[in-house]
């Protein structure tokens, strides 16, 4: 018994491994599309691209993933997570070497369009890995990393990129995010393992018709804790497109940076959004006022934020970078305390389903809000309706938070107790 225990441990203790290789492939398999922000100076300039054509690249990237999402969710509880993910993260790398080949601006939107469809599978599969792997008492922090892989990998392309665009075009730059994208892949098909808990007997309980099915998942919409996660999730989300976005375009036109500096910020932006995810992430894990806590906590840092900008210190180069460093920890940070309030939330057979269900809601802003930012920008010639209309949003969901009394405290899985072993 002694020898079997100290294998399950050891097993266990694989976890680790585990929370990397799920970082690793979520911010391979985004590497490319969250470093348009940082391309939009090279893209404008050699596309002829308006602010809003620039935006929706972003979203031609996010649009298959609204019904993606629930797909992936629906995969995630049959199948094993290793080969979803690692086929999702395979097709965003061959969608981008093919789409080096694109002669123009229709075509790249095409090609994000299928990028977008295999990067369905990554983000609730990935987080459905790491929540399987670690207890309710270090979940949070290891859906912090995790989530970090995000930011950490459009810090990395936001170094990368425009350096690679500046000596071999735009087209290189394709090529680079779909041999990283593939790498994440063979990666996580590699290496990820499912954690030793004996599976749960099915043949004692009929199995439901597919209306009921349909019914018992669409029932989580009306649940007040997936209300309010969703109603957070969509707005804060919008911030995060804005920033990272509109950040390089800012500082060039309202505070007189140089395009070379100000694509430097957006690199420390994004690792400020690395720090916030595991930082947050670890405080929801001990914070009294539990994982909605951090999320109240980060909506009130962004309207903080969002006010900055919007007023003349936000013309001044240090003063503007420096706030959008601060949006960057916060505005970028909320996302992993948030994935484990959605995890937490759901019942234990259908944590997929509700991963996907809560994160295609997100895609909605996530297509919708980008071209919107840039239109607004282009019809007003001015940031400050854009800052306007996020914080506008953001107060809303923080007027609904705040009457909701902290301490969702996480409710029992079933999943094994700290670091041992089942």
């Amino acid at each position: 018994m002694t020898a079997v225990a100290g294998v399950a441990h050891s097993a266990w203790r694989y976890r680790w491994a585990v929370l990397g290789i799920a970082t690793f492939t979520q911010a391979a398999a985004g590497f490319f599309v969250q470093g348009i922000g940082a391309l939009g100076i090279h893209l404008q300039r050699d596309l002829h691209l308006s602010t809003a054509q620039l935006g929706l690249l972003v979203s031609a990237a996010q649009l298959v993933p609204l019904v993606g999402l629930l797909v992936a969710g629906e995969l995630l509880d049959r199948c094993d997570e290793r080969w979803v993910v690692g086929a999702g993260a395979a097709v965003v790398g061959a969608a981008l070497l093919a789409g080096s080949a694109a002669p123009g601006y229709g075509s790249l939107l095409l090609v994000l369009l299928l990028v977008g469809a295999g990067y369905s599978t990554v983000q609730p599969g990935g987080s459905k890995s790491v929540a399987s792997w670690f207890d309710a008492s270090q979940r949070g922090l290891a859906m912090g990393i995790r989530q970090a892989g995000l930011p950490l990998g459009a810090a990395l392309a936001s170094a990368a990129l425009p350096f690679v665009a500046g000596a071999f075009g735009w087209r290189a730059t394709l090529v680079t995010g779909g041999v990283v994208a593939l790498l994440g892949a063979g990666v996580f098909m590699g290496f990820y393992r499912r954690p030793p808990v004996p599976a749960a007997p099915r043949g004692h309980r009929p199995r439901a018709s597919l209306r009921a099915e349909l019914g018992a998942r669409l029932r989580m919409l009306r649940e007040p804790a997936m209300v309010r996660i969703m109603l957070s999730g969509s707005s804060l989300i919008s911030v995060q497109c804005g920033v990272g976005i509109l950040t390089v375009l800012h500082l060039h036109e309202r505070a007189s940076v140089g395009a070379g500096p100000a694509a430097l910020v957006l690199v420390a932006v994004q690792g400020a959004g690395v720090v916030g995810r595991v930082a947050l992430a670890a405080w929801s894990d001990r914070g009294g006022s539990g994982r909605y806590g951090s999320l109240v906590l980060c909506m009130a840092a962004v309207l903080a934020g969002m006010a900055v900008l919007m007023t003349p210190p936000g013309r001044s180069p240090a003063v503007a970078c420096c706030t959008l460093v601060w949006l960057g920890f916060f505005g970028f940070g909320w996302y992993g305390p948030w994935v484990a309030h959605v995890s937490e939330s759901a019942p234990p057979d259908r944590t997929g389903f509700a991963l996907g269900l809560a994160m295609s809601v997100n895609q909605i802003a996530i297509v919708v809000m980008p071209p919107v930012l840039g239109l607004l920008k282009d019809l007003t010639g001015s940031f400050v309706p854009v800052w306007g209309l996020l914080s506008a949003m953001t107060a809303v969901a923080l007027a609904v938070s705040a009457r909701v009394r902290p301490g969702n405290r996480p409710r029992p899985c079933g999943r094994p107790g700290r670091g041992g072993p089942p």
